[in-house]
């Protein structure tokens, strides 16, 4: 057993079932889990590793729920800077279509780097485009090397143009190699037990992408093995046109009627529910993903985070693709979906704590564990700190260190612990060529528009 004492911060918010903060705290780590958290007068001042954390404060790890690690091969495609989501999804599925496996492996590891220094210890993602031999297993590889705990979700789409779908033929899969690679995904690599790194989510793209035979035969499958599944559901106008076109129906009545509801469920976005799907899915326990800048970028409208919290739902925070955000930093997307969630005109409609409290206890909800997110004993060492004695925070930390991450200008963590192990460390992650990944993540990025 090896010890890790994280000492003297400036404030430990422990994100646990009473709320604590903690002035002066200091958290103690036995190899992977917690063992305790309190002042620091009053928990062991040795161990086999000590972290001086004076200026810091120290937080659970956030939790991003939806994301698309692919996509951050195509930011800022200049065809696509001002489109909504269908013509935007029209002018870069193409573009995807030419994915490799290298481009898959590669493009997660600067996603999860990317989203590590920004607090994010857990990270969901959502990739239903699988291409010229990439394979979930590709992304596995890169998350395993980064050292991010993972929950991976073998996405997919069934439905191309010629069938009235959105996407073109070339990017679809038959539902038979669809329903086999998941149940190949999920006996190789899902890990049920407390503490797991690799978890499998099903996924299915969305209601334009997927046939209901498709959907429902997923969810089936998933709630065989006993993992959970995600969709896009209610994202926007020309969705909600669509499925009552196609469906004679609501997206959120469709998936209904598939079973796709529960607290095995989450949606990203949900943006359009009624009042009254809301509340269904609410009594359900359904969680949902809030992507503020991703909504906000392609003008898909504001989600009524107040109206998902009164109905039960289980909430989450997601940045969304790298090419519809266009970044992946998740305390940013915290500032972000308080500030947004005023625009209607009430000021404390959400609060920084409420923020913090989404991007960590939410996003665990949402993903089904209890483990991770808060420090508290037994509970997982997926650990962050910020230097609060900076230029960014002056002025501002000696009034509420805490609300201050969200507030002032979002910055990059300084420490980063996951599983036990220091990942960032004097705001560096540690182990990775930053300028060789960049140069080769750039370098498959042209080739992909050439």
């Amino acid at each position: 057993m090896t010890t890790l004492l994280i000492r003297n911060a400036l404030l430990v918010a422990t994100m646990d079932d009473q709320k604590r903060e903690i002035p002066d705290g200091a958290v103690l780590i036995e190899d992977n889990r917690i063992l305790a958290v309190g002042p620091t007068s009053e928990l062991a001042d040795t161990a086999d590793t000590v972290i001086d954390a004076t200026g810091m404060v120290i937080m659970p790890g956030l939790v991003n729920t939806h994301h698309h690690f692919f996509q951050t091969l195509t930011r800022a495609i200049p065809a696509a800077q001002d489109a909504n989501l269908f013509t935007w999804l029209r002018t870069l599925y193409p573009v995807w279509a030419r994915l490799t496996p290298e481009a898959t492996r590669v493009s997660t590891e600067v996603a999860l780097i990317e989203l590590l220094l920004s607090g994010c210890t857990t990270a969901s993602d959502h990739t239903y485009i699988w291409p010229n031999g990439s394979r979930i297993d590709d992304q596995i590889e890169a998350a395993v090397r980064v050292g991010v705990r993972f929950h991976a979700s073998r996405g997919s789409m069934s439905v191309g143009e010629s069938k009235g779908g959105l996407p073109p033929d070339s990017v679809v899969e038959s539902e038979r190699t669809i329903l086999e690679d998941s149940q190949r995904a999920i006996e190789t690599y899902h890990d049920a037990a407390d503490g797991a790194m690799t978890r499998i989510v099903l996924a299915p793209c969305s209601p334009f992408s997927v046939s209901p035979d498709l959907m429902r035969e997923s969810i089936v499958l998933a709630r065989e093995y006993g993992v959970h599944s995600h969709t896009h559901l209610a994202e926007t106008h020309d969705e909600d046109v669509f499925c009552r076109a196609v469906y004679g129906r609501s997206p959120v009545e469709l998936c209904e009627d598939l079973g796709w509801i529960g607290d095995d469920v989450w949606f990203a976005h949900f943006v359009h529910p009624t009042a009254a799907e809301v509340a269904r899915a609410g009594t359900a326990r359904t969680g949902a993903t809030h992507c503020p800048s991703s909504n906000m970028r392609l003008a898909s409208g504001i989600a009524d985070l107040k109206l998902w919290a009164s109905s039960g739902m289980r909430i989450g925070l997601g940045v969304d693709g790298s090419a519809s955000n266009d970044g992946s930093h998740l305390l940013a997307e915290a500032r972000m979906a308080m500030l947004l969630q005023r625009v209607g005109g009430d000021p404390a409609a959400l609060s920084a704590r409420e923020a913090l409290w989404i991007a960590t206890r939410g996003g665990a909800e949402v993903l089904g564990r209890d483990d991770i997110a808060q420090l508290a004993p037994g509970k997982m060492a997926d650990i962050i700190g910020f230097d609060m004695v900076t230029l960014p925070f002056a002025g501002a930390a000696v009034h509420d260190p805490l609300a201050s991450l969200v507030f002032s200008q979002p910055q990059n963590v300084d420490l980063a612990l996951v599983n036990g192990r220091v990942l960032v460390e004097d705001g560096h992650v540690l182990g990775a060529d930053l300028p060789v990944l960049v140069e080769q993540h750039n370098r498959i990025a042209r080739a992909l528009l050439a």
